[in-house]
């Protein structure tokens, strides 16, 4: 922590080179869950992966958990110029390319990960714009990718917030469990507050099932009335199964594309980004046809 603070103090009185902003324009997904081991991360990091795989993209992943997960899903381990939690507490406005590193995977990056992002959330309640000090830091990041992935932490903590409040658009997973189907409307109403009271024009992409057993059949219709009942419009087509390859691609750090492309859970990961284009390619039409 005192690491944290000292550098942010010591950047005062230096000045430091800017990046140059690049010519893409980037649609900034937030994947983000009040339940832990909904499979957040693992959705994270495969759907990165797929949209760089399977449609050609140039992706950042930004990692606000504080577990780290991310990286050791992609075998990443590098040493960033400065890692995200002194980003976030600079006293001067940062640039959270700082904190990117590369991966195994060809035009998909990530931030990396740092440990001590578990420090900054108590120290950011004091801070003024709080909310907005992520989507400040990921301007220029913006005009580099074609996407950026957020990991958000399982809460609605300052790290969550500024997470939901740099994002486009909002996926949120949910396992076959009537207690994760609770968080998901916590999860959407505290969207709909920074709809209303921050207007903040962030959209709900999808609320997406993971960790989907088959066998579970009386388990699983129960989930899926629940939630289409409760979000006819929100509810992604894609359902992600448990696949014990996920699991096994996460301990070699390799997405499960690169590491077994036939499996279900691979499959289904492909699936997700189609469907994630499709309906962002319908939100860019809607748009369009306001603005006219």
């Amino acid at each position: 922590m005192r690491n944290i603070l000292t550098t942010g103090l010591r950047r005062l009185t230096h000045d430091e080179p800017n990046f140059t902003p690049g010519s893409r324009e980037a649609t900034v997904l937030v994947i983000a869950a009040q339940k832990g081991g909904v499979g957040k991360t693992t959705t994270t990091v495969n759907l990165a992966s797929s949209l760089v795989a399977h449609h050609g993209q140039r992706v950042l992943v930004v990692d606000m958990d504080g577990q780290g997960h991310v990286g050791a899903c992609l075998g990443v381990h590098d040493t960033p110029n400065r890692p995200l939690s002194q980003v976030l507490l600079s006293p001067v406005k940062d640039d959270i390319l700082h904190a990117v590193v590369e991966t195994p995977v060809e035009g998909l990056h990530i931030t990396a990960p740092d440990l001590d992002l578990s420090d900054v959330e108590p120290i950011l309640s004091g801070r003024v714009g709080r909310e907005h000090i992520l989507s400040e830091a990921m301007r220029t990041a913006r005009t580099h990718y074609d996407t950026i992935v957020i990991d958000s932490p399982p809460n609605l903590g300052n790290l969550t917030l500024n997470a939901l409040m740099a994002a486009d658009e909002v996926i949120v997973p949910c396992d076959m469990s009537l207690l994760a189907v609770s968080g998901v409307a916590q999860l959407l109403s505290a969207v709909e507050t920074l709809q209303d009271r921050l207007a903040h024009a962030i959209s709900v992409l999808g609320v997406l099932r993971t960790r989907v057993d088959a066998r579970n059949i009386t388990l699983n219709e129960a989930v899926d009335e629940a939630l289409l009942s409760a979000y006819p419009h929100f509810l992604l087509e894609t359902v992600i199964p448990i696949n014990s390859a996920l699991a096994k691609a996460q301990g070699v750090g390799s997405p499960i594309h690169s590491f077994d492309p036939r499996c279900r859970g691979a499959l289904a990961y492909k699936a997700l980004s189609e469907e994630v284009m499709r309906r962002l390619e319908a939100r860019g039409r809607s748009r369009q046809r306001r603005v006219r």
